[in-house]
């Protein structure tokens, strides 16, 4: 007798159900590999900060001192409108380096630092110029000049997706100027580079942080110890979405923002807390975070403690100060309309989930929570006329938050973080 076996197929109802299971299992599946993947991008973002710090400390080793922040060629002698510091310039890059450009031989971009050391024959795009460019460049504003247009690997964080213009060359990681703004573009000298009595005083009163613009900091200065400092931050890069954290709003009412850090608190939109509110006056689109990496300028290159990461960035008008300015008698030396010298309230921020990475001044990476301890958000600035809390020496307003980003003000952290 023979058997004949029967094949059975699946029916629509079977399929279905192994569609559905399937397709449960790729809705469990991929949330995780998207966290295995964020959690790898920010892995890498840990590790370009650990090599900006190790840098850091071969920079300081080579020349014993670090990395200056607001250097390079050329001063101004004519003193009039149109010719300060911040102005575009072909021949000179007028003091306006961040330090992510010297540091550049020790973080493998020797090839990148002898085109900017050396005179460059060549344009952004390819072409031969007439007459080179001059060793160290032009301001970091020409975008026809190819070294400030370059995007660098360790400068960028992968979980950043920015790119393009109206950036020059982009960067994700900013020097730490500490826990107050005043003259924070300046340093100790006028918008004409030379040195005044008034900035200088203005500076050491309130350029408290591991790096101060214009001027040399060595590791001896952090009298707090090393590795109870910050020295950079990681910056999220503006991506033109009105972010409060890659944006400027431009206040009109610029002493209140010395007085009070948080008081553009008010422009953010209600309905969308991670954005301004329509209406209000921002900088121009040319000034958004982290778009040169080779400009010393707050809002491009630099970090404050004074709001906690992920912040708001809230800048001054100059023009508004009218006699209220924090250097009396030299208000005229501090023109106003120019958005991109701005003193501004830019903390550290990112893309990842809850805070961002920051480099202690000892080689450590840490990464600090947006609730992390940050004290009175509207207490007056440390500055040369500030009383009480805010006067000169005094210990952060701005609580753990404030005191890590001050290098010699003595205050005891007595708990990890």
């Amino acid at each position: 007798m023979i058997n004949k076996s029967k094949h059975h197929a699946f029916t629509l109802v079977e399929l279905l159900v192994v569609i559905a299971i399937i397709g449960v299992l790729v809705g469990l599946l991929l949330p995780a590999v998207q966290a295995a993947r964020e959690a790898a991008r920010r892995m890498s973002c840990s590790n370009n900060v650990k090599q900006i710090g190790l840098g850091i400390h071969n920079y300081h080793s080579a020349y014993k001192q670090m990395p200056q922040h607001g250097s390079g060629t050329g001063s101004r002698v004519t003193v009039g409108a149109g010719t300060q510091f911040w102005n575009n310039n072909q021949t000179k890059s007028l003091e306006r380096l961040s330090m992510l450009v010297p540091l550049l031989p020790f973080i493998e971009q020797q090839a990148l630092w002898e085109q900017i050391v050396n005179p460059n024959g060549y344009n952004a795009n390819g072409s031969v110029r007439a007459n080179p460019w001059p060793a160290m460049g032009p301001t970091p504003n020409v975008t026809a000049y190819g070294p400030w247009m370059a995007e660098i690997p360790t400068y960028r964080c992968p979980s950043d997706p920015g790119v393009g213009l109206p950036a020059n060359g982009r960067t994700n990681y900013a020097a730490c100027l500490g826990d107050s703004i005043v003259v924070s573009s300046f340093g100790n000298k006028t918008a004409w580079l030379a040195k005044n009595q008034n900035f200088a005083l203005e500076a050491r009163a309130s350029a408290r942080g591991a790096f101060t613009s214009k001027q040399v900091q060595r590791f001896r200065d952090i009298l707090d110890g090393l590795a109870n400092t910050i020295v950079a931050g990681e910056i999220a890069t503006d991506l033109g979405d009105r972010s409060i954290s890659t944006r400027i709003a431009i206040n009109q009412d610029g002493p209140s923002v010395y007085s009070n850090p948080s008081f553009c608190e008010q422009y953010i939109d209600p309905l969308r807390p991670r954005f301004w509110a329509n209406g209000v006056n921002l900088a121009g689109a040319n000034f958004g975070r982290g778009y040169r990496w080779a400009d010393f300028g707050p809002i491009y290159s630099a970090m404050f403690t004074i709001l906690p990461p992920n912040g708001e960035i809230c800048g001054i008008d100059h023009s508004t100060l009218s006699g209220l300015s924090p250097i009396p008698g030299d208000l005229t030396l501090v023109p106003g309309g120019q958005h991109h010298v701005k003193e501004a309230v830019a903390s550290p921020s990112s893309r990842h989930q809850g805070g961002c990475h920051v480099l202690m001044g000892d080689g450590a990476v840490k990464f600090i929570t947006d609730s992390i301890e940050a004290g009175n958000q509207s207490a007056a600035m440390v500055s040369r006329r500030g009383s009480g809390a805010s006067a000169p020496g005094s210990m952060s307003p701005y609580g753990l938050w404030g005191s890590l980003g001050t290098r010699a003000s003595k205050e005891v952290i007595d708990e990890d973080f």
